[in-house]
C-alpha cells in the first residue's frame, strides 16, 4: 500500500440548488494510475477543481500530501493539464522549449529568474514525453497529440509527484491514442509519477491504468482495473444512467 497523496473525506459540493457531488470519499496513493470515468455532467470537472483548490467543498475535507488544502503550499508537487483547447493559445509565437520552460513559473515565482539548470530540466521533461527533437519548433506547428505531450512536459518540468489530466486525448488522432497512453504508462512506471486521468469515455479505461473510479455525483465504484473489467454491463448502466459499452483490454507485457 502506497502513501496517500490525495484524500477526499465525505465531500459534497452544490451549485446553487444543484448537488454536483455527494458524499465523495476517495484516496489516491503514491504510484496509482487512476482513471475517473463518468458521463457528461457527472461532476468530474468539479471534482478536479476541488482537488486543485479552485473550489471549496460545501461539506467535507480534502487533504493533499496529508495537509488540508488551505495549508498546502507546495503547489509544484501537483502538475495539471487541462483539455488542450483550453490550456494554451496554440497560435502564440512560442517554441516548444519556451512553452515547457514556462511551467517553472509556479515553482520559482513570476518575477524570479529561472534556475541555472533550466535547460537541463526542459530537456529532461521533453525527453520523458518523447518530444526532445521538437524543442525548437513553434508550438502551433505540432499536431494535437504532439501539443498534448508538450503540455504534459510543461507540467513535468517542476518535478511533480502527481499529474492530473483532464480528458487528455481531446485533439489526439485515434490512431495515436494508444501510443499516448503508452507514454503515460511509462511516466507512471519509470518516473514513479502518480497519475489521475479524468475522462467521460469508458473506452479510456485502458490496459495502462491500475485503478478506476466511476463517478456520477457519487462514487459508484473505486477499485482495481481488473475488478472493473468483471463488472456487468447492467451494473455500469445503472451507475451511468444510460447504456454504455465497456471495452476490456488485455494487460500488455511490461515495456
Amino acid at each position: 500500500m502506497g502513501k496517500p497523496l490525495i484524500q477526499l473525506q465525505h465531500v459534497y459540493y452544490q451549485y446553487e440548488q444543484t448537488e454536483a457531488l455527494k458524499d465523495i470519499s476517495l484516496k489516491i496513493e503514491e504510484g496509482d494510475f487512476l482513471a475517473i470515468i463518468g458521463p457528461n455532467g457527472s461532476g468530474k470537472s468539479t471534482l478536479l477543481k476541488i482537488i486543485l483548490g479552485l473550489l471549496k467543498p460545501t461539506k467535507g475535507k480534502v487533504l493533499l500530501f496529508s495537509k488540508p488544502v488551505p495549508l498546502f503550499k507546495e503547489k509544484e508537487l501537483i502538475g495539471y493539464v487541462s483539455q488542450k483547447s483550453n490550456a494554451f493559445n496554440t497560435g502564440f509565437p512560442a517554441t516548444v522549449e519556451e512553452v515547457v520552460k514556462s511551467g517553472l513559473v509556479k515553482k520559482v515565482g513570476l518575477f524570479h529568474p529561472y534556475p541555472k539548470n533550466v535547460d537541463t530540466k526542459v530537456s529532461e521533461a521533453l525527453t520523458s514525453v518523447g518530444m526532445e527533437k521538437f524543442s525548437k519548433k513553434n508550438i502551433g506547428e505540432l499536431s494535437g497529440g504532439q501539443q498534448q505531450r508538450v503540455f504534459i512536459a510543461r507540467a513535468l518540468v517542476s518535478n511533480p509527484k502527481v499529474l492530473i489530466l483532464d480528458e487528455p486525448t481531446v485533439g489526439v488522432d485515434s490512431k495515436n491514442v494508444r501510443s499516448f497512453y503508452h507514454m503515460l504508462s511509462h511516466l507512471n512506471r519509470e518516473h514513479q509519477i502518480t497519475i489521475v486521468l479524468v475522462t467521460h469515455d469508458v473506452d479510456a479505461v485502458s490496459k495502462t491504468i491500475s485503478h478506476v473510479a466511476c463517478l456520477n455525483q457519487s462514487i459508484h465504484f473505486h477499485g482495481f482495473q481488473n475488478e472493473m473489467d468483471s463488472m456487468s454491463d447492467e451494473q455500469l448502466e445503472a451507475w451511468y444512467g444510460h447504456s454504455v459499452r465497456k471495452v476490456t483490454h488485455r494487460k500488455e507485457e511490461q515495456l
